[in-house]
């Protein structure tokens, strides 16, 4: 199965990205693997239809390697139809009193602006390939909608991704630029492992958390992705079912 259709991927060295990849793959799709890691990348590549895949390391937050990154697509690719917008970082807990101004900009450098410097580029690749348009789907988190303690670089972030999807999502229109944003809850992955050991609570204790397959994540992102032009998903929620979130925990 071949789609025809090219998707790129960023953070896809591990994790969410890497699920979401490899489900793309699966369903046809040509990716593009984007990530700090050259060997983690492969190793993504390896797992799934290697020759579909091209892995290009990538610091999203250095806007020479973002532009060295789209210019490998374009000579790649004839087009780009799907970004999945989700590399991210974060530090450990820390209460906002202690916060360094080195926490904070190592936190929005990555979730913030390297989220811009990708998504701008995919804007300004789809609005100018014909025929023009595309998807942008970004990674939120429910950290957009509440917070955890002692998270607020990682939360102020993810907020702002909420507002940057609205915004792409409305100067995309009139060039057939869909945006959209997928916000997940204790996917199990490498940096989710520690919440079995207990993580913070809002009530000052700490508690282990249930977690859930990330392979759910990367199915809905390979749904997202396949979308008619005509039907975007502007924001969905995939989270473990019995987290502590909906209501009072």
């Amino acid at each position: 199965m071949n789609t025809g259709k090219v998707a790129l991927v960023t953070g896809a060295g591990s994790g969410v990205g890497r699920s979401a990849a490899l489900a793309l793959l699966h369903e046809g799709w040509s990716v593009v693997l984007a990530g700090r890691r050259q060997q983690a990348l492969e190793e993504t590549a390896a797992l799934g239809d290697a020759t579909r895949a091209t892995c290009v390391a990538t610091d999203v937050s250095d806007p020479a390697s973002v532009l060295a990154l789209f210019a490998a697509i374009g000579q790649k690719h004839p087009r780009l139809d799907v970004l999945f917008n989700n590399a991210g970082g974060n530090v450990p807990s820390t209460n906002f009193g202690d916060m360094t101004w080195e926490q904070w900009r190592g936190v929005v450098a990555v979730n913030l602006d390297g989220m811009f410097l990708v998504a701008n580029a995919a804007f300004r690749t789809m609005r100018a390939q014909s025929p023009m348009g595309g998807r942008i789907i970004n990674n939120g988190s429910i950290s957009a909608h509440t917070p955890r303690p002692g998270s607020a670089a990682y939360t102020a972030t993810k907020h702002a991704v909420t507002g940057l999807t609205k915004s792409i999502a409305l100067d995309g229109r009139c060039y057939d630029i869909a945006c959209g944003q997928i916000d997940i809850g204790n996917a199990a992955t490498p940096m989710t492992r520690r919440m079995a050991g207990g993580v913070p609570q809002a009530d000052g204790t700490l508690a282990p958390e249930p977690t859930m397959d990330v392979d759910n994540v990367g199915r809905m992102v390979a749904f997202m992705a396949g979308l008619e032009p005509d039907a975007n998903v502007q924001f969905v929620t995939v989270m473990a079912t019995k987290m502590p979130f909906v209501g009072r925990g």
